[in-house]
């Protein structure tokens, strides 16, 4: 029996997209559909193209030079890559947290208004500071910043700086949040905060998470896509994926054989 996620429209939609660097092609042919307010995890060996596939969402490969990428990515049905597209617009929308904490190195309350201030989603003071509030309430770091708002970002702890990077990513009301392995930096008690706070998000925004943890994907998604040499092969529910791979390279992924 389908699930109201399967049947309503998918919120991103990749059909046939090819990624090259230079001449050397690193996603080949992916189509996939990715549903919205749940977390769909991206899996597979070092190097298969998940996290090059994750910064295709948000257009961070056109920063690369030699990048060059092919196909169709849509977001609510408009094409990412259509020329009329501003990219700085694109990745309000679609926001990302990286592998390793990157706070700015400005006060928390600037980390987390920046991006608001840079879009114009503020009229004055007052409204800025309820959406830093608002944002640092979402990350489920509010309670242990909101007296030294005025301290560098960069002074807190592993854990707490990717909450404040999460609380940077949602600030400017995205609608997809992208997090490339958010968790391998941090030790297994900040892991277990981020992993709690990627469930609560998902009931706001479409999330991705790219993870090195098959553990991880099971805990936190619902949905897993795994990549093997540049190629999507399976594509479901993550219960499905982890118990009845469709795909033998699945199958041979998640008991170790292949890795």
């Amino acid at each position: 029996m389908e699930t109201a996620a399967e049947t309503a429209a998918p919120k991103i939609t990749a059909k046939n997209v090819d990624v090259f660097y230079a001449d050397t092609q690193a996603l080949h042919n992916v189509s996939v559909d990715i549903p919205d307010r749940q977390v769909t995890a991206f899996i597979g060996p070092s190097g298969c193209g998940k996290s090059t596939f994750l910064r295709c969402i948000n257009r961070m490969n056109d920063t690369i030079p030699i990048c060059r990428v092919s196909g169709d990515i849509t977001l609510d049905g408009q094409d990412i890559y259509d020329p009329n597209v501003d990219p700085v617009q694109l990745r309000a929308q679609v926001g990302m947290v990286f592998q390793k904490p990157n706070p700015f190195p400005k006060s928390i309350f600037d980390n987390v208004a920046y991006g608001p201030r840079i879009h114009g989603l503020s009229k004055d003071r007052a409204e800025l500071e309820g959406i830093v509030e608002k944002a640092l309430r979402r990350a489920a770091l509010w309670d242990e910043v909101k007296d030294r708002l005025d301290t560098p970002g960069t002074g807190l702890s592993g854990g707490q700086q990717q909450r404040l990077c999460i609380a940077r990513a949602i600030a400017t009301r995205p609608e997809v949040l992208l997090m490339d392995e958010p968790c391998s930096a941090l030790d297994p008690i900040a892991t277990a905060q981020i992993e709690e706070l990627i469930q609560d998000l998902s009931s706001r925004f479409s999330v991705v998470i790219v993870t090195h943890s098959m553990q991880q994907a099971a805990r936190v998604s619902q949905r897993t896509a795994f990549f093997h040499l540049g190629n999507l092969v399976e594509f479901g529910n993550t219960d499905d994926i982890f118990t009845r791979p469709s795909d033998s390279r699945t199958e041979a992924y998640i008991t170790g054989r292949i890795g």
